[in-house]
């Protein structure tokens, strides 16, 4: 008997929730084994870490705070995976629609309307968020370059572009060499919903599910899924390619770019270093988590953003080392991507068959 996978031909909606719930008992499971071992009580960790991180409205908001970021990018991310364009530039994309926004807010405040200085930054954020996801799917699109390299490699160059902004020519004159710009007009602060969680968890609700209209409810995501699976048998159908291709970039980059704009106007007011966390690289993942779900990644950045708190409260009411929180995470997630493995795959059973050998002719 031999074991081997083979493709679903379309996974159902009860191996899509049921793969990723046992993905997570099992990582729980071997975390706390992990944390017996160095004889810390599982138990209580994970009730300190759930404490943290939902246990109150304050602990909830602040896991809101780090769930939209993670929400929007995560939308963007899936949309270029559904292409198979490997994004892994959301970081540089949020960044740069960080100092899109922030251009709106602080130098178009003196001749703009207040009442339109908000939605023009975030606007411009999703535009600065599109064209620098544009600038990787133009190379591939036109003359085949590697998108991985090229959006990676973005990433810096936006982080370092914003770090010369707020140290250099955008410094606030009245921050007494205190690097970041000047504290934005209050018209261009996003309004809280929750807690601190400001309005770009209404935002991240409203376009998943516009999102999954797009894709499974229309011809422009039909193609997109077309081009994903098969390019070839894409072009063979009449489908635009590489326009489509460059469309669907460009909205990715849009969707991390209002991460970027939501993450300036509704928390710090300004353009500052923190801007750059790690959101865009963790959207990756929550896209894998949610296999490419839009409704999905809802939940799951929430989950994300949850051990993102939890491990800080574990940090402080466990008195456990910082790096501690960073293993408890690592250990929840190796599980439950291993587990989307069999979203996409099953396992079956093969008898290998066993051909009698034949007697040679002819002997003596």
């Amino acid at each position: 008997m031999k074991l081997h996978f083979e493709k679903r031909k379309s996974p159902s909606g009860t191996v899509q929730v049921l793969v990723p719930v046992v993905s997570f008992l099992v990582s729980l499971l071997l975390t706390g084994l992990m944390l017996a071992a160095f004889k810390v009580d599982p138990v209580a960790t994970y009730l300190a870490m759930y404490r943290g991180a939902f246990g109150s409205r304050t602990g909830f908001g602040y896991t809101l705070v780090k769930a939209i970021p993670l929400m929007l990018t995560g939308l963007g991310v899936s949309v270029a995976f559904k292409l198979r364009f490997w994004n892994i530039g959301a970081e540089g994309q949020l960044v740069m629609a960080g100092v899109g926004a922030t251009w709106v807010a602080i130098f178009w405040s003196a001749w703009m309307p207040q009442s339109l200085l908000l939605p023009a930054a975030l606007a411009m954020g999703c535009v600065f968020g599109a064209l620098w996801a544009g600038i990787p799917a133009i190379l591939k699109v036109t003359i085949k370059v590697d998108e991985t390299l090229v959006t990676l490699m973005l990433n810096y160059v936006a982080i370092l572009f914003s770090q010369f902004l707020y140290y250099g020519p955008w410094i606030d004159p009245k921050g007494q060499g205190f690097p970041g710009s000047a504290i934005f007009p209050e018209a261009a602060w996003l309004p809280k919903v929750f807690g601190p969680a400001s309005m770009g968890i209404v935002f991240a609700l409203i376009l998943a599910v516009v999102l999954w209209i797009v894709m499974n409810r229309t011809k422009w995501g039909f193609e997109l899924k077309v081009i994903g699976a098969n390019p070839a048998s894409a072009r063979y159908q009449g489908i635009a390619v590489g326009r489509n291709i460059i469309l669907g970039i460009l909205l990715s980059g849009a969707l991390c770019g209002l991460a970027g704009a939501c993450e300036v106007t509704g928390i710090g007011h300004r353009l500052q270093e923190g801007l750059s966390l790690g959101y865009g690289y963790t959207a990756i993942i929550v896209a894998w988590m949610a296999v490419l779900n839009p409704l999905a990644v809802i939940p799951v950045a929430i989950l994300m953003a949850g051990l993102l708190v939890g491990g800080d409260a574990v940090q402080m009411r466990m008195h456990l080392p910082k790096a501690m929180s960073l293993v408890l995470q690592g250990m929840i997630l190796f599980p439950m991507l291993a587990g989307s493995l069999f979203t996409e795959y099953t396992v079956r059973r093969s008898h290998k068959a066993h051909t009698p050998a034949t007697a040679k002719e002819g002997g003596a």
